[in-house]
């Protein structure tokens, strides 16, 4: 009965990864504006580079040149991910004396993580991870004897909660950080991902030891890279190194908790 409860949350999944995968041929512009400040933007699991266009398109408007990553997520291996992804930065943007940001949607985030953790660039400036399951997704723990997650590839599986995941093989930050959590309502999702989740990554699980702020906006994990709030987070973040909050709200969650 398990199994028949999820079909309908499982459909909608596969639905989702469908309409996104294509073929994520790298795409990183060439041409270097020297005058304007850097942002590299990663895309998430099973998409490809116009994923990130209305994203890149802000940053663009807000006066940032972007360098859009695109890389296959679904045959390839974390390590392969990772060549690919590093290969691409240390070509665009690691001999750049100005200053180079970071902007990763979901599985995007953890790369520019692993990819910081090894390179630790001199003109590093923020980072902003979205709906990063930065901790893994008990989705994966939960759905991984399923036979369509073999469909899905060995980085899918490497996403869960598990000590040996990918996400838990990363260490915290050197560097300042902001992470954005999304909250939608996504039906009776709780057996697998318990707590508020934006439909694939709880609230909790996007949390990193040492972020340098953290903020939850009402958004869905997909829709994410399309709203307008987040856009505009991830700007306030990369200028000033917080996110913007309506007085009322109070202060910021302590980083770490």
């Amino acid at each position: 009965m398990r199994n028949v409860r999820s079909l309908p949350w499982l459909l909608t999944l596969l639905l989702l990864l469908a309409c996104q995968a294509g073929v994520a041929a790298p795409e990183v512009s060439r041409q270097q504006e020297s005058d304007r400040e850097v942002v590299v933007l990663l895309h998430g699991l099973a998409r490809n580079n116009m994923a990130t266009w209305l994203l890149g398109q802000r940053l663009e408007d807000a006066g940032y040149h972007v360098e859009r990553i695109g890389y296959r997520s679904l045959k390839a291996s974390p390590r392969e991910i990772l060549e690919e992804v590093s290969s691409q930065i240390d070509n665009c943007c690691s001999t750049h004396l100005i200053t180079v940001h970071y902007v990763g949607h979901s599985l995007g985030g953890l790369l520019i993580r692993a990819y910081l953790q090894e390179r630790r660039p001199r003109n590093l400036g923020r980072v902003v991870l979205m709906g990063t399951p930065n901790q893994g997704t008990p989705l994966v723990d939960h759905f991984r004897d399923q036979w369509w997650m073999k469909l899905l590839g060995p980085m899918t599986n490497a996403l869960g909660t598990g000590s040996e995941s990918f996400p838990n093989s990363l260490e915290p930050p050197w560097y300042p950080v902001g992470v954005i959590a999304g909250v939608a309502n996504w039906g009776n999702n709780e057996p697998w991902l318990p707590g508020p989740d934006d439909g694939l990554v709880t609230v909790e699980a996007t949390r990193l030891e040492g972020m340098s702020d953290f903020i939850v906006i009402r958004t869905g994990h997909g829709f994410m890279r399309y709203d307008q709030e987040v856009a505009q987070q991830t700007i306030s973040f990369l200028k000033n190194g917080r996110f913007e909050r309506e007085q009322e709200q109070g202060e910021p969650p302590p980083a770490g908790h």
